[in-house]
């Protein structure tokens, strides 16, 4: 770790974070919370909000992808969803669903401004995001996708929305 000059847990805690904070709007998949987790450790992300039946830490499962990461990034636990927005709203974020409806924009369209905060929300794995998460979102976002398959697993999802963000915001 020291010849990739990695962060120790401290020192990660008191960096300057990314302007993104991630909402995971009851997502089932343990695994897919340990992913959230370690990539949110990867890109300095602020804080990730737990959300309804999306599963919260300590857990073997969500160890398992997250690898340690459940110790460096800040996570809170809320309720429901629009709990979550409703306090990221009144902080002053941006809210962004990734969801395929009919109103969405693609990610490659979509250019964030750099002076704002956003909160990125990924949604189940069956439903999506909730209808009345949708509708308080600023702007709902879709990956462009090519094949015959219509989804991402919600950790690609997230790994592709997260440095889509960093680099539009120059955050490297």
């Amino acid at each position: 770790m020291e010849e990739l000059e990695r962060l120790s847990v401290e020192e990660f805690k008191e960096i300057k974070k990314s302007p993104i904070v991630l909402v995971l709007d009851n997502v089932r998949s343990l695994n897919n919370v340990g992913s959230a987790f370690r990539t949110a450790d990867a890109f300095r992300i602020e804080k990730i909000y737990l959300c309804g039946i999306t599963g919260t830490p300590p857990h073997r499962d969500i160890q398992k992808t997250a690898l340690g990461a459940t110790e460096s990034v800040e996570w809170e636990y809320c309720l429901n969803t629009m709990a979550a927005v409703d306090k990221l709203k009144k902080s002053g974020y941006q809210i962004c669903a990734l969801e395929q409806v009919e109103t969405s924009k693609m990610l490659n369209d979509f250019f964030p401004e750099k002076e704002l905060k956003y909160a990125l929300i990924f949604g189940n794995e069956v439903f999506g995001v909730e209808e009345d998460v949708l509708k308080a979102c600023d702007h709902v976002l879709e990956i462009p996708q090519l094949g015959t398959k219509h989804s991402l697993n919600i950790s690609v999802s997230l790994g592709i929305a997260v440095w889509d963000l960093m680099v539009k915001l120059e955050q490297f």
